[in-house]
């Protein structure tokens, strides 16, 4: 038996097909044989090996100790069809969603609970080979989420999209049916937090995008209201629309002027949410901090906790599916060109 995958060979270039001995879970592992795995813009930047940190400055992965070659997807849903001697729990058989944020597992952090802020992670997919595969490694059984009753292709999802989506509203959750968050960006994330938020917050919901296609969608969706964040004008029609500014916005595209409509789109005491990983950086003026009692803050993916939150969400039918569409394992590198172009609405899960 062997592992087919496709792999990051050298940074910016094509995945790569790739065939090794297929592992043999040791321990508290578990062997998956994948059923389906999310592409996530995150694995954009994965493949071409850096982050932009604006100002001409680059985090750069081979720095950080991603080494090549390596196989992306940390949406993952499969098939337990081996298990190491020391898993309870975990049949032959059963069908799961592979968690993916894992710490180390032995820093004080992970030791505390909060895997999430592990220095040394062993996130699959980002630092530990994941779901561009027809087989993955799960470390341990408390990794393994059910699904009962989700359409395997959409259940994968939940795994980042769906969990990044969800903890970045939470942080909000302290908000009041009076008050107003604006989303920016409705794409894979930011329209799965579309969908989720009223299970998990109070507040009007108003939907900033520059595609007017995405605003429809949301607008379907029933947001309080939409804003085309591109009009020169969509800032002051954002003060018009909430009386004097939003209390909080999350932002899912993470780039410069979405950055700037969120931040200037709050009122005195708001929160920005960074979500969006697409770069650059956003000079914020240190005084307005103080005086306007503003919060900034990043959210990343979530923890296992959350997870399980969202899952029992999703199996009450308190969240509305997200649009995907379903390709082949060997088209992963069409997928990522796709994604990087903008052609993609949803999702785009890979199924061996």
């Amino acid at each position: 038996m062997h592992l087919h995958c496709q792999q990051v060979v050298e940074f910016g270039a094509p995945l790569e097909a790739r065939d090794y001995p297929a592992p043999e879970p040791q321990g508290t592992e578990i062997l998956i044989k994948i059923d389906a795995c999310g592409v996530c813009h995150s694995d954009l930047h994965l493949w071409e090996g850096y982050f932009d940190l604006g100002n001409g400055m680059k985090l750069d992965l081979a720095d950080r100790g991603m080494s090549l070659p390596f196989t992306m997807g940390h949406e993952i849903v499969g098939e337990v069809i081996a298990v190491g001697p020391d898993v309870e729990g975990v049949e032959i058989g059963d069908k799961r969603i592979v968690f993916p944020w894992i710490g180390c597992g032995k820093c004080p952090v992970c030791q505390a609970g909060d895997e999430l802020y592990c220095n040394n992670p062993l996130t699959l997919g980002t630092r530990y080979n994941g779901g561009y595969a027809d087989m993955v490694i799960a470390p341990h059984p408390k990794y393994l989420i059910p699904y009962d009753g989700v359409p395997t292709e959409l259940a994968c999802t939940y795994a980042c999209s769906g969990l990044t989506a969800y903890s970045a509203l939470k942080k909000l959750s302290h908000l009041t049916e009076d008050d107003h968050v604006v989303i920016i960006g409705a794409g894979g994330v930011g329209l799965s937090a579309v969908h989720f938020a009223s299970s998990v917050l109070k507040a009007k919901i108003i939907v900033a995008d520059i595609d007017d296609t995405k605003r429809a969608v949301a607008r379907q969706a029933g947001v309080f209201d939409t804003i085309d964040n591109s009009d020169p004008t969509a800032l002051e029609k954002l003060m018009e629309i909430t009386g004097g500014g939003a209390a909080g916005a999350i932002d899912f595209v993470g780039a410069p002027a979405s950055a700037q409509f969120g931040m200037n789109g709050l009122r005195k005491g708001g929160t920005y949410v960074c979500v969006g990983l697409f770069g650059g950086a956003a000079p914020v003026p240190l005084p307005v901090l103080p005086l306007t009692m503003r919060t900034i803050t990043g959210s990343y993916v979530g923890t296992l906790d959350e997870m399980h939150e969202l899952m029992e969400l999703v199996r009450l039918g308190k969240i509305a599916p997200i649009p995907y569409e379903t390709r082949p394992l060997e088209e992963a590198n069409n997928a990522l060109e796709d994604l990087r172009d903008g052609k993609v609405k949803g999702r785009v899960v890979l199924k061996p």
